[in-house]
């Protein structure tokens, strides 16, 4: 269900806008977005986990804020990063 320490460290040398960026948002939103397709995918199998759905509520709500902030000061950038994770289809 969580994410491993290794493909951790491969979104956050794909997504860092300089070496040893971790706190930016293109980085968190990158690990959201792991984050939720692995609970998406637990949820497949565990449908009445209300307990654990509370909680990808909360990062698909973080998730969208930090989007926001993106398209707010950089869209070219929210728009190449909706791209690469295949966000809006």
């Amino acid at each position: 269900m969580s994410i491993t320490v290794g493909r951790k460290a491969e979104l956050i040398k794909k997504f860092a806008q300089k070496e040893g960026d971790t706190g930016s948002p293109d980085v968190q939103i990158a690990i959201l977005s792991e984050r939720i397709t692995n609970l998406t995918e637990h949820f497949k199998d565990h449908k009445k986990d209300n307990h654990s759905r509370r909680g990808l509520l909360k990062m698909v709500s973080l998730r969208r804020r930090l989007l926001d902030y993106v398209k707010r000061h950089d869209e070219l950038r929210y728009k190449k990063l909706i791209a690469e994770l295949g966000l809006r289809r």
